[in-house]
C-alpha cells in the first residue's frame, strides 16, 4: 500500500509502529485536498507565503505518523517523502512504467545477483552539498544493520548481502539471492552528513528542525502536529521547480468542512476519507469552477481478521476471540457479506467489487476466484458452515461460542471513515441474521488496540503500488514483532507457511509474467483462508478549483488519481490558474516523459521490470 495506507498505508504513526502500521491499516488511504489560497486566506497559520507568493493548500484528513523517512507508513507522510527525497527510481505517470529518478540507469549482472546504479550528478540537496551514490549506500547500509531504520522498508533489504559506492556516481548491491523489486525500491536517500547524526533512529521522527534537507521537488519548512505541513518549491529540483512556490497540507478532522472549505475556496482539492462520499460529489458536480475527477483507484477495502496476534519468538498475545482460528467460520462470515450491496449502497457505484488483493487497475497481478472458489454472498451456506464447526444457535437464535456464551465481535473502525460506520451498520444486520453480534469500536486512533491484537476484526485498506511487494509482504511471518513488547512490519498478525513460500518465490522470480502468476496465487491463498475479506475497490472521487489550478497531472494520465500518486506528479506538476503558463495536465505529462525517458538498461533482462514498486500504506504507501 504507497503505504498505506494504509496503507496505507502505506498504509501509522510515528508514536511508534503501531501508529504508523496502524492509520496504514484501516485509514490506509489517506485523502488530501489541495488548493491554492487566496491572498487574505494565506495568513492563516500555517499557510506561511507572503508577498504574491502562489500557495497550494491539500486538505488531509489524516495526521502525519512520522516525518522520518525509515519509520513513516502512512499514505501523507510517505507522499511527503516522495515530494522531499529521491528515491533511485521512480514511475512515469503515464503508465507507470520504471524511469530513472536519482539512478539515471542501472544493469545486473549475468548471475542477477549483483545490481549497478549510475547515480546523477545533477542531484543537490537543499544546503548545498551533493547528492551521491554514497548517501544511497549509507541510507541501505543503515537499513540493513539497524534494526530502528528498517521499521518501515525492512522488507526491501532483507536480501541485500553488500551495499558499496565506488564512486560518486556508481552504487553498487549485492544480493543474497535474486531479487525482482531492484527496479522497485521505493526507498527515500537520505543525505549521510545530516542523517549519520542521529543516535536512535527506532525513536527520531525529523520534526524539530527546519527546514529539513532534501533534494526532492520541495524543502519540508514547517510542521505542527495534526494541523498542518508546509513545503517550499525547490528552485534548484534537477527535474524543474514547482510552479507553485508553496505546498501546504492542511488537516481536516471533519470531511464535510474540508469540502465545505473548498466551496468557499479555502483550499483548491479535496479528496475525501479515503475518498469523497457519493454525496458530496453530487453535490460538487455543479458547482461553478469546481472539476470532480473520479477515477479507478489505486487501494483496496477489506475486513481483516484477527488470526491470533504473535511475535517471532512465538509468544501470543492480545485477545482475539478464539472462534476466528477456524478458517470455517472466517469464510462463513465472508460469505454473509453482500460485496455488490456494499459497492451499490455505500459506495453508490463509485466502486468496483472486491475480491483479491490486487486492484484491477494493475492488471497483470490482479486475481479473480474461480467459480468454485468464490465465496459468493450465501447467507444459509454460511450458517450451515458454521454449525458445521461447532458454533450452533441457542433457542434465542444466539450463535454461542464454544464457551457456550453468545458470539459477540468487536470490530475496529475509523471514526473519521463514513465507509465505516455505513457497511458496520450493514454487518451487524448480515451477521446478525446468523446469531452472531458485533460491537463497532470506532475510534479516532486504532493504532494502539490494533497492534496490542486487542480486536476480533477491522476496516484495512492499503494504497496498491505499481511493484506489489510490500503490500504482499506485511502478511509474512518476518513481518510479525520480534516479541510483544516490540513492533513490526505486519499488518494484521497473518503467518502462513505455504505464503511465506510463495512469497519467497516471487521475490526471487524475474520473468514478469510468472511472477504475476505467483502473486496471484498468494492473493489465491489469502482470500481462501479467510483471514482478508477485500470487500471493494473504491474509486478516487476528488475535485479541485478550475479557478485556482489551471492544469494538473492525473496518474495514469488518462484516468487516474491525483492525490496520493506513485511519485510527485501531480504536486510537481500543478500549474496556478493565474500563471501565464500554457501548460495543461496532458503537457506536464509529456514534460516528465521527455526528461526521464532515455538510458534504462536492464542487462539481460529487457523489459521486465516496467511495472513494479510497494504499497502506502500509503497505504505505504
Amino acid at each position: 500500500m504507497n503505504r498505506q495506507d494504509q496503507h496505507g498505508s502505506r498504509r501509522t504513526g510515528h508514536r511508534s509502529w503501531r501508529t504508523r502500521l496502524l492509520a496504514a491499516a484501516g485509514a490506509g488511504a489517506l485523502l488530501l485536498a489541495s488548493g491554492t489560497l487566496a491572498p487574505s486566506a494565506s495568513a492563516q497559520e500555517g499557510d506561511g507565503g507572503g508577498g504574491g507568493d502562489k500557495v497550494l493548500t491539500v486538505a488531509v484528513a489524516q495526521s502525519v505518523d512520522s516525518l522520518s523517512p525509515f519509520l513513516a507508513v502512512r499514505l501523507l507522510s510517505t507522499s511527503i517523502h516522495r515530494l522531499t527525497y529521491e528515491y533511485l527510481t521512480n514511475y512515469d505517470p503515464k503508465d507507470n512504467h520504471v524511469i530513472p529518478g536519482l539512478a539515471t540507469e542501472w544493469k545486473s549482472s549475468p548471475d542477477k545477483l549483483t545490481w549497478t546504479y549510475t547515480i546523477r550528478s545533477d542531484s543537490k540537496w537543499s544546503d548545498g552539498e551533493q547528492a551521491t551514490a554514497e548517501d544511497a549506500a549509507w541510507t541501505f547500509n543503515k537499513m540493513m544493520t539497524d534494526p530502528g531504520a528498517a521499521t518501515a522498508n525492512g522488507s526491501f533489504v532483507g536480501n541485500f548481502a553488500k551495499v558499496t559506492a565506488p564512486s560518486p556516481t556508481r552504487l553498487v548491491i549485492r544480493l543474497k539471492k535474486p531479487q525482482a523489486t531492484m527496479t522497485a525500491l521505493d526507498v527515500p536517500i537520505v543525505p549521510k552528513h545530516v542523517w549519520e547524526k542521529v543516535d536512535d533512529f527506532s525513536k527520531f521522527n525529523n520534526d524539530k528542525q527546519f527546514p529539513i534537507v532534501g533534494n526532492g521537488p520541495f524543502v519540508l519548512t514547517d510542521y505542527k502536529p495534526d494541523s498542518y505541513v508546509r513545503l517550499k518549491a525547490n528552485k534548484d529540483f534537477w527535474r524543474g521547480a514547482p510552479k507553485f512556490d508553496e505546498l501546504v497540507f492542511r488537516y481536516y478532522k471533519d470531511q464535510d468542512a474540508a469540502v465545505a472549505a473548498l466551496r468557499k475556496g479555502e483550499v483548491s482539492f479535496v479528496a475525501g476519507s479515503p475518498s469523497l462520499t457519493p454525496a458530496q460529489a453530487d453535490s460538487l458536480k455543479d458547482e461553478e469552477n469546481v472539476h470532480v475527477n473520479d477515477a479507478p483507484g489505486r487501494r483496496f477495502y477489506a475486513l481483516a481478521t484477527n488470526p491470533g496476534a504473535r511475535a517471532k519468538d512465538g509468544t501470543k498475545f492480545g485477545d482475539g476471540d478464539s472462534s476466528l482460528l477456524d478458517q470455517r467460520v472466517r469464510n462463513a462470515l465472508f460469505m454473509a457479506v453482500d460485496r455488490k450491496a456494499i459497492v451499490d449502497k455505500v459506495f453508490q457505484g463509485h466502486a468496483v467489487e472486491g475480491a483479491g488483493y490486487i486492484p484491477p487497475r494493475f492488471s497483470s497481478y490482479f486475481f479473480e476466484p474461480s467459480a468454485d472458489q468464490k465465496l459468493a454472498y450465501d447467507p444459509e451456506a454460511a450458517a450451515k458452515l458454521l454449525d458445521e464447526a461447532g458454533y450452533r444457535t441457542n433457542a434465542d437464535g444466539k450463535r454461542l461460542g464454544k464457551d457456550g456464551k453468545p458470539l459477540n465481535y468487536r470490530v475496529l473502525c475509523h471514526a473519521t471513515d463514513p465507509n465505516d460506520k455505513a457497511v458496520g451498520k450493514y454487518l451487524q444486520e448480515w451477521w446478525g441474521e446468523l446469531g452472531i453480534s458485533i460491537t463497532l469500536d470506532c475510534l479516532d486512533n486504532v493504532t494502539d488496540p490494533w497492534l496490542a491484537g486487542e480486536y476480533d476484526l477491522a476496516f484495512d485498506g492499503w494504497s496498491v503500488n505499481p511493484d506489489p511487494d510490500f503490500v504482499l509482504s506485511i502478511h509474512t511471518c518476518d513481518a510479525l514483532p520480534a516479541t510483544p513488547k516490540d513492533t513490526g512490519a505486519t499488518d494484521n498478525f497473518i503467518c502462513d507457511k505455504p505464503y511465506d513460500e510463495l512469497y519467497a518465490k516471487q521475490l526471487a522470480e524475474y520473468d514478469a509474467g510468472k511472477r504475476a502468476e505467483i502473486v496471484k496465487q498468494m492473493q489465491s491463498r489469502l482470500y481462501d483462508t479467510g483471514y482478508m475479506n477485500v470487500m471493494a475497490y473504491p474509486n478516487a472521487v476528488e475535485a479541485y478549483r478550475t479557478d485556482q489550478i489551471k492544469s494538473i497531472t492525473t496518474m495514469p494520465s488518462d484516468a487516474g488519481n491525483i492525490y496520493g500518486q506513485d511519485g510527485y506528479w501531480s504536486w510537481w506538476s500543478a500549474v496556478p490558474a493565474d500563471s501565464g503558463d500554457s501548460g495543461g495536465g496532458s503537457s506536464s505529462t509529456g514534460t516528465v516523459i521527455g526528461i526521464a525517458a532515455g538510458a534504462v538498461v536492464l542487462v539481460g533482462l529487457g523489459v521486465l521490470f516496467a511495472v513494479r514498486r510497494r504499497a502506502s500504506a500509503d497505504d505505504r504507501e
